[in-house]
């Protein structure tokens, strides 16, 4: 195929785009290089006769239009998006001109593209979101893709939002569509302001290491370059008008993460160890969901999707590959608010 991909520079978008184009598939990557981009990350594909670039912003449809009557692609995979939650309680109006105005834009222009195509009985358009949408769960139960949408912060509402959109162009103009929800992604290339590369480079660094309020928050933790896999076979195979959530099977206490990873610190910094010594509980932030859970029982019946890599083998690849890539995240951290405490409110 060839697949549009929105915010292929990113965290997620960029596993999508390198996956992708080892299996063969044409990628475009269209990406506005916001803050959080970073075209190093696709910079292992970037010769490739498979991969092209456009620095594009879903914001702007003409932009859109011709990119995708430029490179006419089979499908679009729609990863651009704001994603950091304390961002989005400082500085709400930026997720929704680009969460729920940017998706209306790339619905429209998808739309528009597919029907001036003759509506070919291939074209996919794959939304891409994240489990936040479904609120606070209590010490049991999951999410599943039945679960009522219930968000709770800027960024989940935003989110939120899109999804809605997303069916709605599906209901009421037939476009081809199908939906994901996933959990936590972590992994090589993940921007340095989120929780797990925070605690490797602050641990690095001997620096305190924050944990919000008493660090019993519950994630379900989700290898990112097993989500890419898993993300394309939706776009493959994934029954139109669906959605499917995907999760890691691998829930794990806030508190208990940051410890797994001051271990592996420990094993490879020993000079600095333990690392643990610099966990500092900080206020939480406000409106944070307790926990997540996703029940993954849809994607692995019907599609036979289950992710590979268990949340300690992923937390050791990634330790490592912070500690071997310091030329990829050191100029991130000059980007405005990386090492801020932000979203107080």
């Amino acid at each position: 195929m060839k697949i549009l991909v929105t915010g292929g520079a990113g965290f997620i978008g960029s596993a999508v785009v390198r996956l992708a184009v080892r299996r063969g598939h044409e990628v475009v990557n269209l990406d506005a290089l916001t803050y959080a981009a970073n075209l190093e990350n696709v910079a292992s594909v970037s010769n490739s006769p498979l991969y092209s670039f456009e620095q594009a912003d879903i914001r702007d449809r003409e932009a859109l239009d011709r990119v995708l009557d430029t490179h006419k692609p089979d499908a679009v995979m729609h990863l651009a998006a704001e994603s950091h939650v304390d961002r989005s309680i400082d500085g709400p109006g930026a997720f929704i001109e680009t969460n729920v105005t940017g998706t209306y834009n790339l619905l429209e222009a998808a739309r528009a593209y597919w029907t001036r195509s003759g509506k070919p009985a291939g074209f996919r358009f794959h939304h891409i979101s994240t489990d936040e949408v479904f609120g606070s769960l209590g010490e049991t139960g999951q999410f599943t893709e039945e679960t009522s949408y219930d968000p709770r912060s800027p960024y989940s509402a935003s989110k939120a939002a899109s999804d809605h959109l997303v069916r709605a162009w599906h209901e009421t103009y037939g476009l081809p569509v199908v939906l994901t929800n996933c959990s936590n992604n972590y992994g090589p290339f993940h921007f340095p302001e989120k929780l797990v590369p925070v605690v490797i480079l602050n641990a690095l660094h001997g620096r305190p290491i924050p944990v919000y309020g008493d660090g019993g928050n519950v994630r379900d933790w989700l290898y990112v370059e097993d989500h890419a896999d898993a993300l394309l076979l939706v776009l493959e195979k994934g029954e139109l008008g669906r959605s499917y959530n995907i999760g890691g099977e691998n829930e794990a206490k806030n508190i208990d993460l940051v410890r797994t990873i001051c271990a592996e610190m420990d094993r490879l910094c020993p000079e600095n160890a333990p690392h643990d010594q610099l966990i500092t509980f900080v206020t939480d932030r406000p409106g944070h969901d307790r926990r997540y859970a996703i029940d993954p029982d849809r994607i692995r019946n019907e599609l036979g999707w289950r992710p590979s890599v268990t949340v300690e083998e992923g937390l050791r690849r990634t330790v490592e590959w912070y500690l071997e890539n310091q030329d990829w995240w050191r100029p991130l951290l000059a980007r405005e608010g990386v090492g801020q405490r932000l979203g107080k409110a």
